[in-house]
């Protein structure tokens, strides 16, 4: 037990001196905003850059661990939203919201930080593997959604609702990390040592920012809202999408050690703010899907010590 709470409170720790900051208006609500814009949109795409321009991708990009893990994440994003519909009566574009917050989880600032204090940074390969599929995947999948239930009743042409894809896939500063690693990746191009010392430093800075400015954001929001549909996406994230990973990728595509504890950590993780950033920039489920950012990442200091336990 000891030995699980050495791994989980250090990032925590973190996590709450950041809501300490913006508690205490150590920080201003700029800082906060140009903090996160730091880690979002310069320090994660490089990290990213970075680890998947070295990746070994024969190894790395295994069919069972991916499989596992976007299975389970599907299905949870079906969950979320038939609940939303058919148990809460929400509107269809809140329930495409909602199941994004069960779908979209904390797989950066969260899985990274907490599997590597867990397994050592040799087990990130298969966490970095999900990860650059997270973005450009779920997106898409979460705006085809969302797109498609707004344009019913306004006759839009799929041309015109192909182009508000496309520009708000392209627009993600992550999909851009993403994408330069796999061009240096596949070319073989070789980066100077000089770039390659600028991009470390950088890089190291991503995961600390981001968990910092994490915690001084979640300062800003409450638990109001419906408390039942809170519920429903904390036990999907929480409970539901690490639990398929784990059954698909031992019982059905037999992956290896390795590849469960990426999977099944990544998909433990709470809902990443992200999912409410999703719901406000369509003006949607906003109240509810900021509220389960905040419950679920406080439950996860319950949860992620069991999934540690079940993990080998």
């Amino acid at each position: 037990m000891s030995s699980t709470i050495d791994v989980i409170l250090p990032v925590f720790l973190v996590l709450g001196l950041g809501y300490v900051a913006a508690w205490t208006k150590m920080l201003s609500e700029e800082a906060i905003d140009g903090l996160m814009r730091y880690a979002q949109n310069i320090g994660t795409p490089i990290l990213l850059f970075k680890s998947i321009s070295t990746l070994d991708l024969s190894q790395a990009y295994d069919g069972g661990l991916l499989l596992s893990f976007y299975l389970a994440a599907l299905i949870s994003f079906c969950m979320g939203l038939a609940g939303a519909v058919f148990i809460f009566k929400r509107a269809m574009p809140d329930a495409v919201a909602i199941g994004f917050a069960c779908l979209f989880s904390n797989s950066l600032l969260l899985g990274l930080p907490i599997t590597e204090r867990a397994y050592g940074s040799a087990a990130l390969a298969g966490n970095f593997a999900i990860i650059s599929m997270h973005s450009p995947f779920f997106y898409p999948l979460g705006i085809l959604c969302m797109e498609l239930a707004r344009a019913h009743g306004h006759n839009l042409s799929g041309r015109q609702v192909a182009i508000r894809i496309g520009r708000a896939v392209a627009l993600q500063p992550l999909i851009f990390g993403v994408m330069s690693g796999f061009a240096v990746n596949l070319s073989g191009l070789t980066i100077p040592s000089s770039i390659q010392s600028a991009i470390g430093m950088l890089a190291a800075t991503a995961i600390p920012t981001a968990l910092f400015g994490l915690g001084a954001v979640l300062r800003r929001y409450r638990l109001d809202g419906d408390k039942a549909t809170i519920a429903m996406i904390c036990g999907c994230s929480l409970l539901v999408h690490p639990a398929l990973t784990y059954f698909f990728g031992h019982s059905v595509f037999s992956a290896s050690v390795a590849d469960m504890r990426s999977s099944v950590m990544t998909a433990a993780m709470a809902p990443g703010v992200n999912s409410y950033l999703f719901a406000h920039y369509y003006g949607v489920a906003k109240r509810v899907n900021a509220a389960a950012v905040i419950a679920a990442t406080a439950l996860s200091i319950l949860t992620i010590p069991f999934w540690l336990h079940v993990l080998p």
